[in-house]
């Protein structure tokens, strides 16, 4: 009954869920980001790659299932949609979680190159950080939305619209993002990728 009782009020009224949710995760980043939740483990080197690694997969998936629920709304395929929708969703609070720990663990790694890509580098992680940011309260408004509504409902709403908009912000933030990480750690980052690995390899010879 409670919880019947609360998705009630979450419909009723879904841009001060919204803005609750965001506020939330606003003040969890901007927290761990300033040192003020001291929560977080002191991370090795080592741990660090993989959990740039593990971020990487995360959003490729994301970003997959992402392109995937638009392909599958176009063709009115609601279910299908929806499906991919809540597991991209889910694979980006699974990022946030593992990108949580990894600055505030002392994570933060520079990209070892200079001139022109470097600055670009700068810009495509600047469009990135920005797009993440605006997209909260847009994703979580389209999110909230679709799970308080039953497709009937929806289209007297503003999810088709609000999901486009949610959807292009999404998807253009974990590209970047993508593009960013090989950047950092595979192409301009090879030397210090290698040597992470060293161990790794002198393992298996053994």
């Amino acid at each position: 009954m409670a919880t019947s009782n609360a998705k009630r009020r979450v419909k009723d009224n879904p841009r001060a869920a919204t803005a609750v949710l965001s506020i939330l995760g606003y003040v969890l980043v901007l927290g761990t980001f300033a040192g003020l939740l001291p929560i977080y483990p002191e991370l090795t080197r080592s741990t660090v790659d993989l959990l740039s690694h593990a971020i990487a997969v995360v959003n490729t998936v994301a970003l997959t299932a992402l392109l995937a629920g638009w392909r599958w709304i176009r063709r009115g395929e609601v279910r299908k949609h929806r499906a991919a929708m809540l597991t991209a969703f889910a694979l980006i609070l699974g990022f946030l979680a593992l990108y949580l720990v990894k600055v505030g663990g002392g994570g933060e790694k520079s990209i070892a190159v200079t001139g022109a890509v470097y600055y670009a580098y700068l810009v495509m992680l600047a469009i990135h950080i920005l797009l993440s940011v605006v997209a909260v309260p847009v994703v979580l408004y389209a999110v909230v939305l679709g799970l308080t509504h039953t497709p009937t409902e929806l289209r007297d709403t503003a999810h088709a619209r609000v999901g486009r908009w949610a959807a292009g912000a999404w998807a253009l933030s974990l590209a970047l993002g993508i593009v960013t990480y090989l950047m950092l750690n595979h192409v301009y980052g090879v030397e210090e990728y290698m040597a992470a690995l060293a161990p790794f390899a002198v393992v298996r010879r053994r």
